[in-house]
């Protein structure tokens, strides 16, 4: 859950939770570089600082170049050990990886994560927790201090903006701690993926409740998939403090299956959107529930995330 509460000194942010979906459980979330973000967007002299100096690419940038050094591998043994990440689950060998950079958008054994076979099902495109909403406009003013983006701030094209203004949301946030490679939720035939330049803001509840436009103003790249059940998707990667840029791994223009690998992002938390046109989809029950209280549903790339309208 996100809520706020503040002092004179700094912000003060209750623990976030989420909701489970494999244990059935509400829990807390571990935050990566916690102190660092609640001085950052809490405190006067951090807000300075981001100002100056965190949004801007130029911070991201030398920030993925440490981790991109053969002295950053030292830091992926106690990663995995501090996150509880299963080294089972990895394509590669812990000690295979060159930096903590190529550790951390590491591809996974396929049977690590499954995609849902149903003919006319959709999956969540990343691993994360996520929010969604069966009508775009009811997740206007839901966020703290009823502040809202709009669509056309988030894809710079009205005529796209007026084409899924009526639809439906998904808002997948991943973590540090999560994989970090993307995937198609559908079958279908994708564009070429078209940059957004904006800021490197965070995008964890910390820093959105203070400015949720940070989805619509950080840089992103977007791109839209025709499919044949569910109409045409817009599918957004939005970019954080320490994500300056994607890497895409798939051929535009080429028919790509559902659950096949999109691309990755590098060090960093990130965010990815994808929206449907109006009555195409179904979110399931327990992620519209959730979404309504404001509660982020965790579940992995592959599962399902609804059903085709009938």
């Amino acid at each position: 859950m996100w809520s706020t509460a503040s002092t004179t000194s700094q912000l003060s942010i209750e623990p976030i939770q989420f909701f489970n979906r494999y244990t059935g459980r509400v829990e807390t979330e571990t935050i990566y570089g916690e102190r660092f973000l609640r001085w950052t967007y809490g405190t006067p002299l951090g807000k300075l600082a981001l100002h100056i100096l965190v949004k801007r690419a130029l911070f991201s940038k030398l920030y993925g170049g440490l981790m991109n050094r053969e002295s950053s591998r030292k830091q992926i043994a106690p990663f995995i050990e501090r996150y509880g990440l299963n080294a089972a689950d990895f394509e590669q060998s812990t000690g295979s990886f060159a930096t903590f950079n190529e550790f951390f958008y590491r591809k996974l054994k396929p049977e690590a994560r499954p995609i849902d076979p149903g003919e006319s099902t959709l999956v969540f495109p990343a691993d994360g927790r996520h929010l969604a909403f069966q009508h775009f406009s009811t997740c206007k003013g839901i966020f703290a201090k009823g502040q809202v983006f709009t669509l056309e701030e988030l894809v710079q094209d009205n005529l796209l903006a007026r084409a899924y203004s009526t639809g439906s949301i998904l808002i997948s946030r991943l973590c540090p701690v999560d994989y970090h490679r993307f995937h198609f939720p559908a079958a279908g035939t994708p564009t070429k993926p078209t940059m957004i330049e904006g800021h490197l803001l965070s995008v964890n509840p910390i820093a959105l409740v203070q400015n949720v436009r940070i989805l619509s103003t950080n840089r992103r790249c977007r791109t839209e998939l025709q499919t044949q059940k569910f109409g045409r998707v817009l599918m957004i990667e939005v970019g954080a403090t320490c994500v300056g840029g994607f890497s895409y791994t798939y051929a535009p223009g080429q028919r790509i299956k559902k659950g096949d690998e999109k691309g990755f992002f590098r060090f960093g938390g990130s965010l990815t959107m994808t929206l449907f046109e109006q009555g195409r989809v179904v979110f399931d029950d327990d992620l519209l529930g959730n979404s309504r209280k404001l509660l982020e549903t965790y579940a992995r790339m592959g599962d399902r995330i609804g059903q085709g309208s009938s």
